[in-house]
């Protein structure tokens, strides 16, 4: 049997990179909810500003392919995704593989109570332009921390409010 076309680069850009940032929220609800809103890949453009998310591949499950598209006037990002796991109700794990923004994701939840959700996005990303990447890291995980942060509480609010899933 041979592998799918493409394998090797999937296989390349699952190894964790340098450029690691981590946001946690905490949810008033269930796992199983937050779980549920969380595989909503589309219903990720509420909460995730200027992005556009859709399954291009599949049924967002494992396996499937994800694209996110986050543009701020004519200046546009593709985030090109896998979804390489699926562990309900506790974690969706993913590989960005597209030209620019490459390594592996985790999204975890933890039940802490009957109603009480942890959230954990944690991002490995591969730094591109090499030394001077890796220079710019420093500068730039503080925004990468805070946009992920932000945009976890704005998923708790929503699924609180029971407008996610």
């Amino acid at each position: 049997m041979t592998e799918p076309e493409g394998a090797d680069d999937l296989r390349e850009a699952a190894r964790p990179g340098a450029g690691e940032v981590t946001a946690t929220v905490i949810v008033e609800a269930p796992a199983e909810r937050v779980f549920a809103a969380l595989l909503a890949w589309e219903r990720q453009s509420d909460w995730i500003p200027f992005t556009r998310v859709r399954v291009v591949e599949g049924d967002g499950r494992e396996g499937s392919r994800i694209e996110a598209v986050t543009a701020l006037g004519r200046a546009a990002l593709r985030d090109e995704m896998r979804v390489v796991r699926v562990d309900e109700p506790y974690e969706i794990g993913v590989v960005h593989h597209g030209q620019l923004l490459r390594g592996p994701g985790v999204l975890r939840c933890t039940q802490l109570d009957r109603d009480r959700t942890q959230v954990v996005w944690h991002e490995w990303f591969h730094l591109p332009g090499g030394r001077a990447g890796r220079l710019a890291w420093p500068v730039l995980w503080p925004g990468s921390k805070l946009g992920l942060t932000q945009a976890l509480k704005r998923f708790a609010r929503l699924v609180e409010q029971g407008r996610l899933p």
